[in-house]
């Protein structure tokens, strides 16, 4: 088992923060996700300043680390180093996983985002915990500009990997998430799912790590 898939803990829930969505600070939204039962959480940040973001990661740490949660930086390895972070999610233009890990450490989960067959490929060979391939449908979620893969794209990335741990994220439901996982996922990662649940996230959180 990886160290990504050994701190689920056994879920397939990979939830993400998202203050736009949520109007939730990540220290709160990190609570409420561990509250149904979220072992690894993401912060991602898109509009905050340097400065600003770093003051939220170190306030989401101190919840992360009182309730056993794990916590994953989206793109910054200088914030996910400043704050010692669980680990860092990198983009095609970020640091480059290497690098990262020389700077973050053999300990450090580190994913990284593919959106094609030949990038998750390549990717593969990369001194990363996880590979994160998406948009898997299609999302108002990011603003990039990548098509949506499907279901045939994401088994055909499952072969060629071989044991690398594979996450799938973009548009993803609790409708969906179930053919995604037959269809070679190790983890889901959801966004706008969790956040916009009428049952709230705590609650979306609970749901759907009981039915993966």
């Amino acid at each position: 088992m990886s160290v990504f898939q050994d701190a689920l803990g056994g879920t397939r829930l990979y939830p993400l923060t998202d203050r736009s969505i949520s109007k939730l600070s990540h220290a709160a939204q990190v609570e409420q996700l561990n509250e149904g039962g979220a072992r690894v959480v993401q912060l991602r940040e898109k509009d905050l300043s340097p400065s600003e973001f770093y003051a939220e990661a170190v306030a989401a740490m101190q919840v992360a680390r009182a309730r056993g949660v794990k916590l994953i930086i989206n793109d910054r390895v200088d914030i996910a180093l400043a704050v010692r972070a669980d680990g860092v999610h990198l983009g095609q233009t970020d640091l480059p996983p290497a690098v990262a890990r020389r700077l973050l450490g053999r300990e450090a989960i580190i994913g990284f985002s593919t959106h094609t067959l030949e990038q998750a490929i390549i990717a593969a060979e990369f001194p990363v915990d996880y590979i994160a391939l998406g948009p898997i449908f299609k999302t108002s979620t990011k603003k990039a500009s990548e098509l949506p893969v499907g279901l045939v794209e994401l088994h055909r990335v499952r072969e060629a990997i071989g044991a690398v741990p594979l996450v799938a994220i973009g548009g993803i439901n609790s409708e969906n998430c179930q053919t995604i996982i037959d269809a070679g996922a190790d983890a889901v990662a959801l966004i706008s799912a969790l956040w916009t649940s009428p049952d709230g996230p705590a609650e979306r959180t609970r749901q759907l790590i009981h039915h993966l």
